[in-house]
């Protein structure tokens, strides 16, 4: 094998697996799948307003790939409702926490260039609701979503990479954050006590982004991965752009202004999904993601901790 060959074969094969993985195959929710994390927040429907985004062709949605997403928040009390169509400051009245999850502008090809999922009124209205108060949990995966999703991103001091972070050592589309090892201290990962604690986080291929804007890492990739930035999804060569993953993050949280962005460029690790003609497990109902499900827990709770935005017009 040639030196050429060996510098590449690597990543393209774990990206091969990752698209036979479930990540690119059909994906259902797992309904089944209960995670175990103790005693809830508030009281059954007594929790602040969490809104799924379900007006931009998106991935995943509130009764669909993240289902097991909103059953979580609803046990520990949130009030977890859609949100349809697009946003205006009236729309975002009355929510404490907006969900993103992989908006998509069309349901056309995932291919270059990318056409933006929002209107330029919509990432005022979202930018504008933060920075008044709100408090946002942003997820854009792979390619093409962080290149759909980054003038909301740029609005906010975040640079979305369009690609796909893979992880050198081909583990098939699956990441694992450790303490010491890409997993961030922070009020997150911390907890409300040692109960709370995160230790691990695994991610399912995803994005590689940067911080603009003055924040905390949660997820930072390493050496180990290399970003690859095909023309159509899933479509790698020895020639597809690609540049070096260290350094880059797969999760932060910053605030902006009174309010509160957490920003993942992974979206499977905040449910549970069956994928693939096996059914296999992706998300946090994946053996190796034990944590996952009370990381989920964490995110919003620090996100909900924020000052309330104004609920007038």
């Amino acid at each position: 094998m040639s030196p050429v060959r060996r510098a590449w074969i690597a990543p393209v094969l774990a990206a091969a697996l990752a698209a036979t993985h479930p990540a690119a195959a059909q994906q259902v929710p797992d309904t089944s799948f209960v995670p175990v994390v103790g005693a809830p927040t508030f009281a059954p429907g007594a929790g602040p307003v969490v809104r799924i985004d379900e007006g931009h062709w998106n991935f995943h949605t509130m009764d669909g790939r993240f289902m097991p997403f909103a059953r979580l928040l609803q046990h520990d009390g949130w009030r977890v409702e859609p949100h349809r169509g697009r946003f205006t400051r009236e729309s975002l009245a009355g929510a404490r926490v907006l969900v993103i999850a992989n908006a998509l502008a069309d349901t056309g090809d995932w291919v270059r260039p990318p056409r933006p999922a929002f209107t330029h009124d919509e990432v005022i209205a979202v930018r504008d609701w933060v920075r008044g108060g709100g408090s946002l949990l942003l997820i854009a995966d792979h390619m093409p979503f962080p290149g759909m999703n980054a003038d909301l991103a740029n609005a906010l001091g975040i640079e979305f990479i369009d690609g796909f972070a893979l992880d050198d050592s081909g583990r098939a589309g699956i990441a694992m954050f450790r303490r010491g090892r890409g997993l961030g201290d922070h009020a997150i990962t911390n907890g409300r006590g040692p109960e709370d604690r995160i230790d691990s986080i695994a991610t399912f291929t995803g994005q590689g982004f940067r911080l603009r804007a003055k924040g905390a890492p949660i997820l930072l990739l390493d050496r180990r991965f290399t970003i690859w930035m095909p023309d159509t999804a899933w479509a790698f060569s020895p020639k597809t752009k690609r540049m070096p993953g260290n350094g880059l993050l797969q999760g932060a949280a910053l605030e902006v202004g009174k309010g509160r962005v957490a920003v993942f460029g992974e979206a499977a690790m905040f449910s549970a999904q069956l994928g693939g003609p096996n059914r296999a497990p992706m998300g946090f109902n994946h053996p190796v993601a034990p944590q996952n499900a009370r990381f989920v827990l964490n995110v919003l709770r620090w996100l909900g901790a924020a000052p309330a935005p104004p609920t007038g017009g």
